[in-house]
């Protein structure tokens, strides 16, 4: 005896498949962050946010939640930078207003 089956359960069956592989890619490219920095901003294709130069801040106002992190990534001055003209400031502990060197 001979099985049949059936015609629409195969079609299914295959867009389901396809499905499944469209969300996979979906998620893996949003897991990896899609080429966009955490601002929403896209990138150039270079990975660089702007083709020319940014002016360093000779001070930054710490903002409530600010980590030296933030700033450095912020800012384009990297943390032990900060921290070498900052000696008296507790990395741990920033106080919103106070005011941070970066050159």
């Amino acid at each position: 005896m001979e099985k049949r089956t059936s015609v629409p359960a195969r079609v299914f069956a295959a867009a389901t498949l396809i499905l499944a592989l469209v969300v996979a890619i979906a998620v893996v490219g949003g897991a990896l962050g899609g080429g966009s920095d955490h601002r929403g901003h896209h990138k150039h294709a270079s990975g660089q946010a702007s083709a020319k130069p940014k002016k360093t801040p000779a001070t930054y106002v710490v903002q409530s939640g600010d980590t030296l992190v933030a700033i450095a990534h912020q800012t384009g001055v990297s943390v032990v930078r900060i921290e070498a003209l900052n000696p008296q400031v507790d990395p741990q502990i920033l106080i919103a207003g106070e005011t941070l060197k970066l050159r």
